[in-house]
Formats: C-alpha cells, structure tokens, sequence
C-alpha cells in the first residue's frame, strides 16, 4: 500500500475515533473532520509518506544533476530508486502503517497530547499528560491502515 496524506488522515482519524470511545478528549460532533485534518497536517511534521520520499528523491535527483526539470518517467530510473532507497534507509525502517518516523512514537505522542491541549477543536482533555501519551503511544501502535476503515468514514475510498 502506497502511502500519502489520506494515510495521514487514516492515522488521524484511528487516533482521534479512540480517544473519544475511551472518553480521554471532547469536541463538537460537528468539528470532527476539521479536527481529524488538524490532526493529520500536524502528524505531516512527525512522518514521510511514499509521495513525500518520492518528491524528495525526485528534488534530490535534480539537485544532484543540475536538472531545472525532470521527465515524468524518472521514478523508473536507476538514480530515482538509489535516491529513494538512501531515504528510505535514513529512517532506520521506523515506519507506522507505511508511514516513515521522522521522529521517536513517544515523540509523535507528545506532539499530539501539545496538539490536543491548544487546540480550539478540542474542548476538553481528560487526562493527565504523562497518561495520555502513554495512551497515545499504545494505540498508535495498533495502527494498520489495511485494516482501518477510518478513510471511509472520513468520506474517502
């Protein structure tokens, strides 16, 4: 599975469908899909999806050729996929779902728990910090996007 921002979103839906069923957060029913994209563009700082890696080996082929453009069919060269792989690699195989770490999970968790206190979306946390990212940490974990319908739910396919 390719991954890209609907992932982001996938993620961020999963993570915010169980922090209401367990009554951590409490937000306006109606702000639901504004606080799951939120979300999803904050966890765009803590991850790389497939398209990120893409465009960033797409960048670094350019660079690296003095290319002001390249053709379409450059991702089926052999300097895009040894670009892509050295990313790839930098990630030390930390991924979530398809999603490369850019950071530690227990980082990612701490961004979110700052994320959920500021933001207007949310209108309560129930929690102390050190339990919510304990949380956080724990059901991110169970995170799979194949088997997550949250893009469904999200209005997605």
């Amino acid at each position: 599975m390719r991954t890209d921002f609907n992932t982001l979103i996938s993620l961020a839906t999963h993570t915010i469908n169980h922090l209401k069923q367990d009554d951590i957060i409490d937000y306006a029913v109606e702000k639901r899909a504004d606080l799951i994209d939120a979300l999803a563009t904050e966890l765009g700082v803590s991850f790389s999806t497939d398209e990120d890696i893409r465009d960033q080996a797409v960048e670094e082929v350019e660079d690296k050729f003095g290319l002001d453009e390249v053709s379409e069919d450059i991702t089926e060269t052999e300097m895009f996929n040894h670009a892509r792989k050295e990313i790839i690699k930098s990630f030390q195989g930390e991924n979530l779902g398809g999603l490369y770490m850019v950071e530690s999970l227990h980082n990612v968790a701490k961004r979110v728990k700052n994320f959920l206190l500021n933001c207007d979306l949310v209108e309560d946390v129930f929690s102390t910090d050190e339990e919510l990212i304990e949380f956080l940490v724990r059901e991110m974990k169970k995170y799979n996007p194949k088997n997550d319908r949250s893009l469904e739910q999200h209005g997605f396919q």
